[in-house]
């Protein structure tokens, strides 16, 4: 079994951001040289987050709506009396989830037909990471 590894780095211009990684993903895939096995995408950060879904920005408006729905910016949460004040950035973390895996067949990530690879940024303007890790034959 071989394995691979990468890091995508961001500095987002907004607070949010929800950016298509599809593609480096797969050149990673490519590097790799695996045909066969898994690929894990995670975010590195608590206050970020790694998803698969369609690439509609109707979609992606709506998901950041519906995060702020439940995960209101400016709410005097309890994790700000640390001085910090993105309490809203980790419990949409907790919503979306900090990683994913993607089958690999025949070298090629197996996806469904409208399936793509986002990384959501909630607390952004600042340096952050995602790692790629590539496990197969």
């Amino acid at each position: 079994m071989k394995s691979h590894t990468e890091y995508l780095s961001f500095n987002t211009r907004k607070k949010r951001e929800y950016i298509n990684i599809t593609d480096e993903i797969e050149t990673a895939l490519g590097k790799s040289g695996i045909s066969e096995g898994f690929a894990l995408v995670s975010a590195m950060h608590i206050t970020a987050a790694v998803y698969i879904n369609d690439a509609e920005s109707g979609l992606i408006a709506d998901i950041d709506e519906w995060l702020q729905k439940l995960a209101p910016e400016g709410v005097d949460y309890r994790h700000h009396r640390t001085g910090e004040d993105n309490g809203d950035a980790h419990l949409k973390n907790l919503l979306v989830g900090h990683q994913v895996l993607i089958p690999v067949t025949e070298g090629r990530l197996d996806f469904g037909p409208w399936q793509q690879v986002y990384y959501a940024e909630f607390d952004g303007r600042r340096n952050k990471r995602v790692v790629i890790k590539i496990i197969g034959e």
